[in-house]
């Protein structure tokens, strides 16, 4: 058997990985545009409910990658200065290309091919492989190539937002959210490592034009965002990697596969980035595809029926909680200006329709009591 991946982002060299682990004897091959060393943006971040899966289904993968993470028990978000602990919200941070490097090392040590540095043009070049695995993003090639076949769907969310670093090092994972002249700025900012954080700033759209970020250059946003959270990032400057403002493209398929094609990751669906969820939900495809494959080595047809049969449910609602979560940030200008801190805290934790009063209240015992007090005064 040949396979194909195409994309060497967590999804593509996590599937590389297994298959080749499991079966040597297939050929693996990933083609990334990139060079082996190039990612954008800075860190990553799992709830403790997205590592569950890994140490559940892949602890030998899990026990080799958790001591390169960095990790925190609790959830931040600051309003009004503010500074609201809440707990029961376990994440764990890696650097984006620390990750990468780390798959890729599993990947060359059980004979995974790779050609870094080339772009995949023309898939029907390549139909001699029994699987092409598209693993290339949110901007997947092979997706648009066969958006009808796929019945391919992509909305442009409202909110811009671009990501930064920072060596700020901040305690945990944190949502800060600050009004200037011009209007709302959200920053999702948490440290990956001993020295470097993540810092994303999202604003609406009514912000982004009266401050006129369309005329501004990447050294004049910089200094903006710098301005805005100066209190926040306490005389730490903010990096940037190819920092530009960007819309959040929701992108789903009807049809997961198409032929030997079956979509993963990114390229499957899109999970915006405030559920934290995006490399979860990527490793996760692997992990489900790469099931199928081995329980139908013989039979490419059940393999692909059992990934999107098993892997459907799931996922939708994963889904589902991302695009509230992000319809919730379309209207952060007014929870900011109206709710007072707690009220804030309480509307963002059960933005997505899936958390109850009781179950906040089980989840997060402290912080519910603190609210408690403060809603009663």
């Amino acid at each position: 058997m040949k396979i194909l991946v195409v994309g060497g982002g967590p999804s593509g060299l996590y599937f590389s990985y297994l298959i080749k682990r499991s079966h040597p004897g297939i050929e693996v091959k990933v083609v990334e545009q990139n060079p082996s060393n190039a990612t954008f943006g800075f860190g990553v971040v799992f709830s403790d409910k997205a590592l569950e899966f890994l140490h559940s289904d892949d602890e030998q993968t899990y026990n080799y990658l958790m001591p390169h993470m960095r990790y925190w028990p609790d959830l931040k978000i600051v309003h009004k200065d503010e500074h609201m602990a809440i707990d029961g919200n376990g994440f764990a941070a890696i650097g984006r290309l620390q990750l990468l490097n780390l798959l890729q090392s599993l990947c060359l040590q059980t004979g995974v091919l790779f050609d870094f540095n080339t772009e995949f043009k023309d898939i029907k070049n390549d139909y001699n492989y029994d699987y092409i695995v598209a693993a290339d993003g949110a901007n997947s090639s092979i997706r648009k190539n066969y958006k009808e076949e796929f019945r391919s769907s992509e909305t442009i969310l409202k909110n811009p937002f671009i990501w930064f670093g920072t060596t700020k090092l901040f305690d945990c994972l944190s949502l800060t959210f600050r009004l200037n002249n011009d209007g709302v700025f959200c920053a999702h900012h948490y440290p990956y490592n001993s020295h470097m954080s993540t810092f994303i700033v999202e604003t609406d759209p009514k912000t982004y034009e009266k401050a006129g970020f369309s005329a501004k250059d990447e050294r004049s946003i910089k200094a903006y965002c710098e301005e805005v959270f100066a209190i926040d990032l306490d005389g730490h400057e903010l990096l940037t990697n190819k920092s530009v403002w960007r819309w959040f493209p929701q992108v789903w398929n009807e049809r997961w596969s198409h032929e030997n094609i079956v979509l993963i990751g990114d390229a499957l669906h899109t999970a915006h980035f405030s559920i934290g969820s995006g490399t979860r939900l990527a490793m996760e495809d692997a992990i489900c595809l790469f099931e199928a494959i081995n329980e139908h080595l013989s039979d490419k047809t059940a393999a692909l029926n059992q990934f999107e049969v098993k892997r459907r449910p799931k996922l939708e609602k994963l889904i589902d909680a991302s695009i509230a979560s992000a319809l919730w940030y379309e209207k952060m200008d007014e929870l900011v200006r109206s709710l007072e801190p707690y009220e804030f805290a309480k509307s963002y934790m059960i933005r997505t329709g899936r958390v109850s009063d009781e179950k906040l209240k089980s989840i997060a015992p402290n912080f519910m009591k603190r609210y408690s007090y403060y809603h009663a005064s």
